[in-house]
């Protein structure tokens, strides 16, 4: 393996959209009755968190997106819009790449069928796919490290904000992860929710012959941030899977569900 690539500089310089697509989305996946992807139990949790149908709105915001929808399929039922964002403009273009069906986009529909035979019918998932296609209206450019993180685009309050396996990269240590989690805060309305999905422990991941640094995290180092935010927290599991040995070194991952009081 190479030497580590310190900061977000190396990043923008050495990140491939299709090379991370290739190593952590496609590994494993397959036909029915599963996916077989390692993020299945990430679209098992937010497929029961979002049907349970009490967080729901008009707006969630997406912190981090990368170059994947994966996180939005169950989402795109609960909400009229969905903001994807990324500090990556090569992120940025392979989210837009599927949405206006670029023969070099992406295939999702092995994720988009395994989310259909969660909530019951796997045969359709390509109307699903034209709705998530529909409901993700805005790709913007963000800076989750600053106040806002948009700047220079305002955004109003959402009814959730959700990030996926993203801050751990975005933040050199705790104290910077728990002053972006409560800038983070900010962007939820009162009574809005929270989502974060978080490896555990984590020090280094690759993407083709690149290895990144990353920000190791605790359990109580996220739920001390999300409390700290004035949240409250509502869940906050154990995903129980890990990624294949030589690409990323975390030990577990979490997912957290919180509540922005009234």
């Amino acid at each position: 393996m190479e030497d580590k690539l310190i900061g977000r500089e190396a990043l923008k310089q050495n990140f491939v959209a299709k090379e991370y697509l290739t190593t952590y989305v496609s590994v494993g996946c397959g036909g029915p009755p599963t996916c077989g992807t390692i993020y299945a139990p990430a679209l098992e949790k937010l497929h029961k968190t979002f049907s349970r149908g009490d967080i729901r709105g008009d707006t969630l915001i997406d912190i981090g997106s990368g170059p994947t929808i994966y996180q939005h399929v169950s989402a795109c039922e609960y909400f009229q819009e969905i903001i994807t964002s990324d500090f990556l403009e090569q992120n940025q273009e392979e989210i837009k790449k599927w949405l206006k069906k670029d023969p070099e986009a992406y295939d999702w529909s092995l994720i988009l069928k395994y989310v259909c035979e969660l909530e019951g019918n796997r045969e359709k998932w390509m109307e699903k796919e034209e709705k998530l296609r529909r409901t993700i209206k805005r790709v913007l450019p963000c800076d989750a490290t600053l106040p806002n993180p948009f700047d220079p685009v305002v955004l109003p309050p959402a009814d959730c904000l959700l990030s996926t396996f993203a801050l751990e990269v975005a933040c050199k240590d705790h104290s910077i992860y728990r002053s972006v989690v409560k800038n983070l805060g900010a962007l939820v309305k009162p009574g809005g929710h929270l989502i974060f999905a978080a490896t555990l422990g984590v020090s280094y991941w690759m993407v083709g012959p690149s290895k990144f640094d990353c920000m190791a995290l605790t359990p109580e180092v996220v739920e001390g941030a999300v409390k700290d935010a004035g949240f409250e927290i509502l869940s906050c599991e154990s995903l129980g899977f890990t990624f294949p040995p030589g690409i990323c070194d975390a030990y577990d991952s979490l997912f957290l569900v919180a509540r922005k009081p009234k």
